[in-house]
């Protein structure tokens, strides 16, 4: 057993997230039942198996997916991931795609796009290889000992059973540097992917109600905060130099969550605030692509639009 929390399959196109974990430690070994046990609805419990953590604010290209023609992961670099891509639109999507994304992907698929996609992950792969042993060094610790510090927002899970925090080294004294999300936005090589509300300022607030962002006030929310400010920042920094994904003879031809619904075969799903804009108005799914730049979209899920709706924004028609 790898994974403490992961996802399985009971039926035919159903799959639910299970968790796997033993009683809790106690002084050091596992505890008894009684100990373990506090009242009639909690129980202490370690778990048993790996997490996985997903970077909050950030989207890397990646490195293997499930390859629908098979149903099965390979890596971006396979020659049938590039036959794939090449154009992915011979048979129809489960749901069909708008014209007007249809024409935008077509204008960005072709040959040597899973190569171009596989080349930019390894990379950020690369870097936060880099960065985790360089913090490492600096802490002079050893690997058995080097411990990871999670900061979490409003959703704690995915639904893969993946954390959802921002990270960092764990240090018991001194101040840390900027967390991993963070460090990797300013190399330039992964993308911003900015997902309400896992994200300052909106992470900030005590329920959802709260943190619904008010109509026309994207713009001015979005630049008033320090920690979003800089992470979009140093997105425009890292474009402005031409680093990673960004590299003017070699850029990232397909966002990885465009890989990513290439490959399911269904449209994205998230609805979009332009935060370049003070206005009221939800951008469809699939209207992503009219906001330029990746760093001022923020993102919103399905089943928290209506909040946004009730709080006075409309959906476009």
């Amino acid at each position: 057993m790898s994974k403490a929390v992961e996802r399985v399959k009971i039926s035919k196109g159903l799959e639910i997230t299970v968790g796997h974990a033993a009683l809790g430690f106690r002084g050091g070994v596992a505890g008894s039942v009684r100990q373990q046990i506090h009242d009639g609805d909690t129980v202490n419990v370690r778990a048993v198996g790996n997490f996985g953590v997903r970077f909050l604010g950030v989207d890397a290209p990646e490195i293997s997916f499930t390859l629908p023609t098979e149903g099965n992961f390979r890596s971006l670099a396979d020659p049938k991931w590039d036959a794939y891509l090449t154009n992915p639109f011979k048979t129809p999507f489960e749901r069909p795609l708008s014209p007007g994304l249809m024409n935008y992907l077509k204008s960005r698929i072709g040959p040597g796009v899973a190569a171009n996609h596989y080349g930019h992950a390894v990379a950020a792969e690369r870097v936060l290889e880099a960065e985790v042993t360089r913090d490492l060094e600096e802490l002079g610790q050893a690997e058995e000992s080097f411990r990871f510090f999670f900061a979490f927002a409003f959703e704690i899970m995915d639904r893969y059973g993946r954390f959802l925090c921002y990270i960092n080294r764990d240090q018991s004294s001194g101040s840390r540097p900027r967390p991993y999300n963070e460090r990797m936005l300013q190399s330039g090589v992964v993308a911003p992917y900015f997902i309400w509300p896992n994200v300052n300022p909106f992470r900030k607030n005590s329920s959802l109600a709260r943190a619904v962002l008010q109509p026309k006030t994207a713009k001015t929310e979005a630049n008033k905060d320090a920690r979003l400010r800089a992470a979009r920042d140093a997105v425009r920094k890292a474009r402005s130099n031409g680093w990673g994904i960004y590299d003017p003879t070699d850029p990232l031809k397909l966002q990885p969550f465009e890989v990513r619904f290439l490959a399911r075969r269904v449209p994205p799903e998230r609805w979009v605030i332009d935060l370049t804009k003070n206005d009221d108005v939800i951008l469809k799914p699939e209207s992503y692509y009219k906001i330029p730049n990746a760093e001022d979209r923020l993102y919103i899920p399905e089943e928290y639009v209506a909040l946004h709706v009730e709080a006075g924004w409309r959906r476009e028609t």
